[in-house]
């Protein structure tokens, strides 16, 4: 077989906050590093737009100022609205996190973590669709095929390292083979913006854990919902629907949105269709490990690609952008050994570090999933567990997974020795 010249030590396809993650923290360690993404930045994606302390966390480890100055709207915490309370709690202070979130649309986020891999060494393509993996004779990745412009014209890139952040699609780890796991929870999030200047510029992230609709009554629409101040005139709203619920894959989740913001306050602007900026826009929302294994045949999986949503919080992007950072650091270690058994006994790291890191916490949150599924279940914890404040700072910990892991207090050694106990999924 004849030698093929390598484009880069290791291709990342996807520059979403996986994968310009994984590029900025490849590229910082020397590597050269090519980082494909299919759209033009700025481009926008379905999502929340709220960043929790995880995520500011790899903000920051990233070098992004992420001071109110630099266009961020920071908030404090959680207000949750559920069995006839309204409770706000902070972010907790800890050794291991900032104790604050933040706010920004995809449309500016995602362009400014592909402006940081590039600024950091790496080669950013636009406009590259990246179809399936160049394979060598033994089916293991060397690269990728592609459609490259307007033109769609076919291409290849050559790495003895690829790494997937392709996203809930998850197309290159498709191609590999790797299929999605049916006993894991998923979900669909819809979300939309609206003006609305009675809660724009809101220092909390507002979570409803029960729906209703002037037409339901008493009856629980299915889902949890949110409200984000955006601090820009409007805010981000939204609702996700699990699929341990009867109503997944039967609603018309616009509708639902609709039907339940007609219920809100009017002076929030949310019940008037003028008010609305764009469309309702949905995603899948993958979780729990839903896409394994996470390193196959020089393929590593990062972030969605690799079903990494927090199943308790349907929190995405922290994950990716951890994930992406491990990623990176087990590549730089693979890559200075040579190819063959000892390179891959280093990359076999990956997946085993993931499942340490997230594999009991994910078990208890698809027990979490199956339970909050059950309306009669959503209805009792809410009714007889928000009046209790202690008890609900701990289940902010628990959602968020906010907890030092040494030196903690209390919560945090409860839900870590929880977390250690599960089995990993």
């Amino acid at each position: 077989m004849s030698t093929v010249e390598n484009d880069a030590d290791v291709i990342v396809v996807g520059a979403g906050p996986g994968g310009s993650t994984t590029a900025y923290h490849l590229a910082r360690h020397g590597l050269r590093v090519l980082l494909l993404e299919k759209t033009e930045f700025p481009r926008e994606k379905v999502c929340g737009d709220g960043l929790t302390p995880r995520a500011v966390k790899q903000l920051i480890k990233l070098g992004i100022d992420t001071s109110p100055e630099a266009g961020w709207l920071r908030n404090k915490g959680l207000r949750v609205i559920g069995g006839g309370v309204r409770l706000e709690l902070d972010w907790p202070d800890l050794a291991s996190f900032p104790n604050y979130g933040l706010v920004r649309t995809r449309l500016d986020f995602d362009d400014m973590l592909a402006k940081q891999a590039v600024t950091a060494g790496a080669v950013l393509r636009t406009g590259v669709n990246v179809t399936g993996p160049v394979l060598d004779d033994a089916g293991r990745s060397i690269g990728v095929r592609a459609q490259v412009g307007p033109g769609k014209e076919p291409a290849a890139f050559h790495a003895p390292l690829v790494i997937a952040a392709d996203g809930v699609s998850g197309r290159f780890p498709l191609a590999m083979g790797l299929t999605k796991r049916e006993d894991r929870p998923i979900g669909v999030a819809v979300r939309r913006y609206y003006h609305s200047p009675a809660k724009h510029d809101d220092d909390y992230l507002e979570s409803w854990l029960e729906l209703r609709s002037k037409e339901s009554g008493d009856n629980l629409l299915p889902g949890y919902g949110w409200i984000f101040g955006m601090g820009d005139g409007r805010v981000n709203v939204g609702l996700g629907v699990l699929n341990s619920s009867s109503a997944f894959g039967k609603t018309n989740y616009r509708r639902l949105l609709t039907d339940w913001l007609a219920n809100t306050p009017p002076e929030w602007g949310m019940t008037d269709e003028a008010n609305a900026d764009g469309p309702i826009l949905g995603a899948a929302l993958p979780m729990g490990f839903n896409r394994v294994p996470h390193y196959t045949k020089g393929v590593l999986l990062v972030g969605d690609s690799g079903g990494m949503v927090n199943p308790f919080n349907g929190e995405g992007i922290a994950y990716a952008m951890e994930s992406g950072e491990l990623a990176a650091e087990v590549a730089v270690q693979a890559l200075a050994r040579p190819a063959g058994a000892d390179r891959e006994r280093a990359l076999a790291h990956y997946p085993t570090e993931l499942k340490a890191r997230y594999g009991g916490y994910y078990r208890l949150g698809g027990i979490f999933v199956k339970l909050i599924g059950r309306p009669e279940i959503m209805r009792i914890a809410t009714r007889h567990g928000m009046p209790h404040p202690t008890l609900m700072r701990f289940v902010l910990k628990l959602l968020a997974n906010l907890t030092d892991p040494r030196g903690g207090d209390a919560m945090d050694r409860v839900i870590n020795a929880m977390t250690k106990v599960a089995p990993a999924v």
